[in-house]
């Protein structure tokens, strides 16, 4: 008998769901889309709306590294295409694999509700309620905002970076941008092009790390790396960027004490030289906002005419009841190989990882799994609490225990993990799709 899948989003992970139930031979998928068009947050809008890409976004895993398994990026693409040569790389995909007319679009998931038999009732934003036999759920974890706790009243423009699109309207203002990941830097760098002052507020240390070294994309050299004991792949990054950056004191930034692979990664050329050209200036955290002053944790004390807020997103799903799965303030999420639930055989999450590296080919990997599941050849593990507990305490053991890590994981070793489950009898493109 035939089995049927609802997969929530047709961004990134969506795509991949729909591409590798239809590759695995399961013909009734229904994916739905909130938007009128496949892409999911690489949709650049100059308003307000449900993306987070701005107007001058660059993927930041280079595209050697980022593509999907079998459709590879156009050669004339650059090592870090833009958001509109990633939008047209995904409609590329959709269309080379013919998922379209599986995608019922500008169609938002209301509810998601289990049964008592592991089907699914979907009910939509037209009213309709339809019934599943697997729910993927590809719904991205960038939507979001998590806005801080800020110590006091800020009375200026604050906004999330979420919100952020293009640098114009901060010219000749005093700007301070809080964070130290990859948004939080794109946003400073970009900001200081047209503002009087631009100040970023960092309260851990974090590494900054550039896009090249020795002329070639970071991550392919880290690629590299991770076919060496971790000792001495660890040994060997620390020395790379000790060579590229040296001490991160020089540039008014704390010294990271902790190793870099312990972290999610910033990568960010352009930041460390807009410090040392006075265009950006570091701060550390904020001790208290009084107005349009904010104090800092060292005592300095600015007048900032807004604030933007590059403080990351919450995993929400707010499609599920929050006494169901809720996961928005985890440290800890016990989801066997980053998607499958112990207690739910028949949901699968795809995409719900941040890996140091790009999402998009785990996404795929994931979904090859997962649809070779749903197709019957192959099986949910029976121990699967035990996996995924393990798998949670791996995770609290190699990365800072802060929500911003709760789906963080290794690229390379978490890729081929998943790729030792995926059955030897799963079909290639063409074969039973």
């Amino acid at each position: 008998m035939s089995k049927s899948v609802c997969v929530i989003g047709a961004g990134c992970s969506g795509l991949a769901a729909v591409k590798n139930l239809l590759q695995a031979g399961v013909r009734e998928v229904v994916c739905f889309e909130r938007n009128d068009r496949v892409g999911g947050n690489w949709i650049y809008t100059a308003g307000a709306s449900h993306s987070s890409v701005c107007e001058t976004t660059h993927i930041i895993s280079s595209k050697k590294m980022s593509e999907f398994l079998d459709f590879p990026m156009p050669d004339d693409y650059p090592d870090y295409p833009s958001h509109r040569q990633v939008l047209a790389y995904f409609e590329a995909y959709a269309q080379h694999f013919s998922l379209l007319p599986y995608i019922q679009f500008n169609t938002e998931v209301a509810q998601a509700e289990k049964l008592h038999d592991e089907r699914w009732a979907i009910t939509l934003s037209t009213g309709e309620t339809r019934l599943f036999d697997y729910l993927f759920v590809a719904n991205g974890h960038h939507s979001v905002p998590r806005m801080p706790e800020l110590p006091g009243h800020f009375a200026g423009e604050l906004l999330h970076a979420h919100d952020y699109k293009q640098n114009v309207p901060f010219a000749g203002k005093r700007v301070l941008v809080i964070g130290a990941g990859n948004s939080a830097c794109d946003c400073a760098v970009e900001i200081s092009r047209v503002a009087e002052f631009t100040a970023i507020s960092i309260r851990r240390p974090q590494y900054i790390v550039p896009k090249f070294f020795m002329g070639k994309p970071t991550d392919t050299f880290n690629d590299t790396l991770n076919r060496l004991p971790r000792f001495l792949s660890n040994a060997l990054r620390q020395l790379s960027l000790r060579i590229q950056v040296g001490d991160y004191r020089n540039y008014g930034l704390e010294q990271p004490d902790f190793p870099v692979t312990s972290a999610h990664p910033t990568l960010n050329s352009e930041l460390l030289y807009r410090i040392r050209h006075g265009r950006v200036h570091p701060r550390r955290g904020i001790q208290a906002i009084d107005g349009y002053t904010v104090t800092f944790a060292d005592g300095k004390h600015e007048v900032f005419d807004a604030i933007v807020a590059a403080t990351g997103y919450k995993i929400a799903f707010p499609f599920f009841r929050k006494d169901f799965i809720c996961y928005e303030d985890a440290v800890r999420i016990p989801l066997y190989l980053r998607m499958m639930h112990p207690e739910h055989p028949t949901l699968f999450f795809i995409g719900l990882a941040q890996p140091q590296g790009c999402i998009w080919p785990l996404s795929d990997v994931q979904s090859k799994l997962a649809a070779n599941i749903v197709a019957g050849r192959a099986q949910v593990p029976a121990n699967l609490i035990a996996l995924a507990n393990q798998e949670a305490d791996e995770i609290a053991r190699e990365f800072l225990h802060v929500p911003r890590h709760a789906v963080e994981v290794h690229f390379r070793p978490f890729f081929n993990k998943i790729s030792r489950n995926i059955p030897a009898n799963a079909p290639a493109w063409g074969a039973d799709s």
